[in-house]
This record gives C-alpha cells, structure tokens and sequence, in this order.
C-alpha cells in the first residue's frame, strides 16, 4: 500500500483533486460513456461498499484511523493520511466518520436483474433529495422492502450524502433506474405480477391500515413521490390502489422519507 501524509503544502496536488475539486456530476460522468466514480464517505459506509463488491482506486483518512482493520482491506491503492484539519480543507466540509474513499461505479444493471427474486420493491419518483433518498433506502432494507428502482430525475443513490444517510444500505439493496423523466413506468411492474400501491394525497385513496381485500397478497410496488408535488398524476392512475397515512392534529403530510417507514412497515409486514 502506497501512504502519503498530507500536509498543508500538498492540498494543491493533481492526485488529490479528485476529492477537492470535482463535483458529484462530474465525478459520475468523469468516464462516459462507461461508469464514472464515486466518493464514499465513512468507515461503515465504505465498508459496506467494499462488502458489495466495489473497487476503491484511493483512500483518504484521518490518521487516528490508520490501524483501522478497513484500511487493511483496501490494498494495491494509495492511500492519503492527515489530521482531521487538513483533510477537512482539502475536501471542503468536515469528514464525517474521518474517511473517504473515491470509488469505481458499476453499469446499472437491468430492471429484470434488480426485482428477479424481490417480492417488495420500492419506487421513487422524482425524489430529488439526497438526503431523503439515502433516508427511504435506509427505512427500505430495514422493513423488509427487498429491491428499488428510480426514476432518472431522482438524486442518485451513491451521492456521498445519500449514501452516508442511508448507512450503506445503497450498497445492500439491488436497484436501478427506469421509466422517464417524472414518470414511472408501472405497467413494467405490473406485467411482472406486482400490484402496484401509489402512496398520494387524494380524496378517493385508501387509508393506511385499512382491512380490505384490494391488495393482492403477491408481489407489491409501493410507489413514492417527489417531495413537493408527489407522483404524478399518470402514475397515480396507472397504479392499482392509492394509499395515504391517517394524520391528526390538521397536519395533512409528512417529509417523503418518515412517510415511507410508515408505508413499509403497513404494508410490508407479515408477507
């Protein structure tokens, strides 16, 4: 392995440009058109990363974690040391878990690939937080939800925020992107032999909970939508059920990511 110490004088080299310079679109099309890189950031979340198969090509960490058995496990690659101050400037915010990691990208690979063997799955359009994506991946593996798919105007998944907030669980759910720009394509699902559940604010939807015998006790599409207008109206009605969460006190609807827990543990418990 291949250690430099970073000192304040050595901020400024090419190597390390990529941490303190790119951003996450650039670091994601630095490549095209074959797959770009990516900044994990955290010791858990890179490795869980490395757990998924990843390929780190450098490691940037604080050196109170230099014995840490993670830098062990990523070999061959160099491997850039500082205090927690340097580092900070470097990379322009403070490290959070004192570690980031510039990875490899993969090829999305392909719908039938992702929900093969998934009977829940989880649909987000046009979720264009980071935070919020890295939320519902987190409340998504934790309740039982077994795959994801996106439409392509949602926040990628492996931006170092949504990965950070998602605790590496982007890295423990097969997903990929599908359908148009602000619309998902349900009859994909559909003709896979999911019921598709559409979670909207509308006056004819289900509630939450409700016992009846609408939902097919198979396969289930819960479908979630951006954070400001919700799904649109041509998923909506492509869905099979439209669902909504019984509030009280005159709230009328919560953040997409707390509202997704509620959702998963609904509908996905006891299947």
């Amino acid at each position: 392995m291949s250690i430099m110490h970073i000192a304040a004088e050595d901020l400024e080299k090419e190597e390390l440009k990529m941490y303190s310079e790119s951003s996450e679109v650039q670091l994601r099309r630095c490549n095209e058109p074959a797959p770009g890189c990516f900044i994990a950031e955290s010791l858990r979340v890179i490795g869980r990363a490395l757990d998924a198969g990843y390929e780190p090509i450098s490691l940037l960490i604080e050196d109170r974690h230099l014995e840490d058995t993670l830098v062990k496990r990523i070999s061959g690659v160099p491997t850039y040391v500082g205090d927690c101050e340097t580092l900070s400037s470097l990379a322009g915010y403070k490290l959070t878990g004192g570690a980031l990691c510039l990875m490899k990208r993969r090829e999305y690979p392909d719908i039938s690939e992702v929900i093969c063997s998934a009977e829940r799955i989880v649909v987000l359009e046009g979720i264009n937080n980071p935070t919020n994506v890295g939320a519902i991946f987190r409340c998504a593996a934790a309740l039982g939800a077994q795959a994801v798919l996106l439409t392509p105007d949602c926040s990628d998944p492996l931006y170092r925020r949504a990965a950070r907030v998602s605790m590496g669980t982007v890295f423990a759910l097969p997903w990929t992107y599908f359908g148009s720009d602000r619309k998902a394509d349900v009859s994909v699902l559909k003709e896979a032999g999911y019921t598709a559940i559409a979670m909207a604010l509308k006056e004819d939807s289900h509630t939450l909970g409700e016992s009846f015998a609408g939902i097919d006790k198979g396969r289930l599409a819960v479908f979630l939508g951006n954070e400001n207008d919700g799904l649109s109206p041509a998923t909506i009605a492509s869905c099979d059920i439209t669902m909504m969460i019984p509030m009280m006190n005159g709230v009328d609807s919560l953040n997409v990511a707390a509202a997704s827990a509620v959702a998963f543990w609904e509908l996905f418990k006891n299947r």
